[in-house]
């Protein structure tokens, strides 16, 4: 049998946590490994335990999300843990700071069961998770923070259909939406999106987001 997803929940409100564990724990593929309240016992429970998958609040006392999340799976980080944000706050300036921060992805707290379900299993596996209505909204908002100052245009090592697929991303669109658009397989896609992840040392999707917007490559 496989070995079932473990997930460690941080989370200041007793009542979420709970919430969440009573939901991850009726799952046969996933279980709890702990929870905790605060981004400080999160990194000392990873530490310890190495969970899969961290789903992590933003807003707790001792040590936020974003900063525990820098920690855990920011840049230089030697044994990075996947996080997943969920948070109340809709297009709030910290969910971008924590997807910058290295999270895999958000979800908000009003999310259904299942798609909290799936976001742990996506993230799980590696991929990232990141709604592309919220994704163009988010940028769309902090555009201004997200875009390069240099006057000058990015020198990226990509082909021209590289980087056509990298601004699809970008604008949040799945393999199967930029399949459709591109008139090409989803396998292609994926060879595609792997082959832009290589290149550019990103680690997944949401890394990719950030860069074309971070490179000006969209507006």
């Amino acid at each position: 049998m496989t070995a079932p997803i473990r997930v460690l929940i941080c989370d200041d409100q007793v009542l979420i946590r709970t919430g969440l564990a009573t939901i991850i724990d009726a799952q046969p593929d996933l279980e709890v490994a702990a929870e905790c309240g605060d981004g400080r016992t999160a990194v000392d429970l990873v530490g310890q335990l190495r969970p899969d998958v961290v789903v992590m609040d933003i807003r707790m006392p001792v040590l936020d999300g974003i900063a525990a999340t820098r920690l855990l799976a920011g840049a230089g980080v030697p044994h990075p843990v996947k996080v997943l944000v969920v948070t109340t706050f809709n297009l709030d300036e910290y969910v971008y700071e924590a997807l910058r921060a290295g999270a895999s992805g958000f979800l908000l707290k009003d999310a259904p069961p299942a798609q909290l379900l799936h976001g742990i299993r996506t993230v799980a596996a590696g991929a990232a998770l990141l709604d592309p209505e919220v994704t163009r909204q988010l940028v769309g908002r902090y555009a201004a923070r997200i875009r390069p100052t240099e006057d000058n245009g990015p020198d990226v090592p990509l082909t021209p259909r590289e980087l056509e697929v990298l601004r699809l991303i970008a604008d949040g669109l799945s393999n199967n939406e930029i399949a459709a658009t591109l008139v090409i397989s989803r396998e292609t896609v994926k060879t595609f999106v792997s082959r832009i992840l290589t290149k550019l040392g990103l680690r997944d999707r949401v890394q990719a987001v950030v860069y074309a917007y971070r490179q000006g490559l969209v507006s």
